[in-house]
C-alpha cells in the first residue's frame, strides 16, 4: 500500500520565488541580462561539485564567487565589488509566482504540512513568504546549511524528512528542477514536477509522480490520487 502523503517539501529557488527580476540587477551593473541565467547555473555547477567531493559550501559565498568569475572583463559601470554587492542583494528582493499564493493557501487547507528546502538561505525564503503573506503556511524553513549536504545529494532529503519526524514515503517534493526531483525519489520521496516553462522531463532523471503547470494545480492532483 502507498503511504499518504502528510508532508509536502519546497524548493524555493525558482520554483516559489520568481528569480526573472535577476537579469534587470546585471542590467543596472552595466552586464548582460542573460548573465543571470548563466550565473545561476554555475553557482549550482559549484554547489554540486562540493558535494559531491564531500563538502557544504555557502550558497551566498559561491553565488558571490561565480559572480567575481563572470563579471571580469565585462565593461561594468561600477567597481567589481560594488557590481558583486549589487547583483547578490537582488536575491533578497524577489517575489514569489502569481500562483503561489493561492496553492499554498489551498494546500495548507487541505491538511498537508508544509515545510521547504532550499540550496539557499532559510532568512531570504522567510522575507519571500512574509511579504507575500503566506509564511504562517509553513511549519517550518529547512535551508541545507544545517544539512550534512546541498540537494540533490540524499543526505539533504534524509535531514528534511528527520527534522520534520515524517518517513520520507510520505513526503512530497515539489520542485521546478528535474534534478531535485530525481534526488528526492532516489531518497524515497514522492515528486510534482512544477512545469512552470511548458519544456519536457529529461529521460535520464526519475519520473516523476505528479506533473503541473502551476502549484494550483497541485490540490486538485493530489486530491484525485488519494
Amino acid at each position: 500500500m502507498t503511504t499518504a502523503i502528510s508532508v509536502i517539501v519546497f524548493d524555493v529557488n525558482e520554483t516559489l520565488s520568481d528569480m526573472s527580476p535577476m537579469g534587470e540587477r546585471f542590467s543596472q551593473v552595466g552586464a548582460p541580462a542573460e548573465l543571470a541565467k548563466l550565473w545561476f547555473a554555475t553557482l549550482l555547477r559549484d554547489g554540486f561539485a562540493l558535494t559531491a567531493s564531500g563538502d557544504n559550501g555557502s550558497f551566498a559565498a559561491i553565488g558571490a564567487d561565480a559572480l567575481r568569475g563572470l563579471l571580469t572583463g565585462v565593461e561594468l559601470n561600477r567597481p567589481l565589488a560594488a557590481a558583486v554587492d549589487h547583483v547578490m542583494a537582488g536575491m533578497t528582493g524577489l517575489g514569489v509566482h502569481p500562483d503561489v499564493p493561492e496553492g499554498i493557501r489551498a494546500l495548507a487547507a487541505a491538511g498537508f504540512r508544509l515545510i521547504t528546502l532550499s540550496n539557499g538561505s532559510a532568512q531570504i525564503a522567510d522575507k519571500l513568504f512574509s511579504e507575500a503573506g503566506i509564511r504562517d503556511a509553513f511549519e517550518s524553513l529547512l535551508s541545507v546549511e544545517d544539512a550534512p549536504a546541498w540537494k540533490p545529494a540524499r543526505a539533504s532529503y534524509e535531514y528534511a524528512a528527520a527534522a520534520s519526524g515524517a518517513d520520507p514515503a510520505g513526503m512530497l517534493l515539489v520542485a521546478v528542477h528535474p534534478w531535485d526531483i530525481h534526488g528526492a525519489a532516489r531518497a524515497g520521496l514522492r515528486t510534482a514536477w512544477l512545469n512552470r516553462t511548458g519544456g519536457s522531463y529529461p529521460g535520464h532523471f526519475e519520473t516523476p509522480e505528479f506533473i503541473i503547470t502551476a502549484l494550483t494545480e497541485l490540490p486538485a492532483a493530489l486530491a484525485a490520487a488519494r
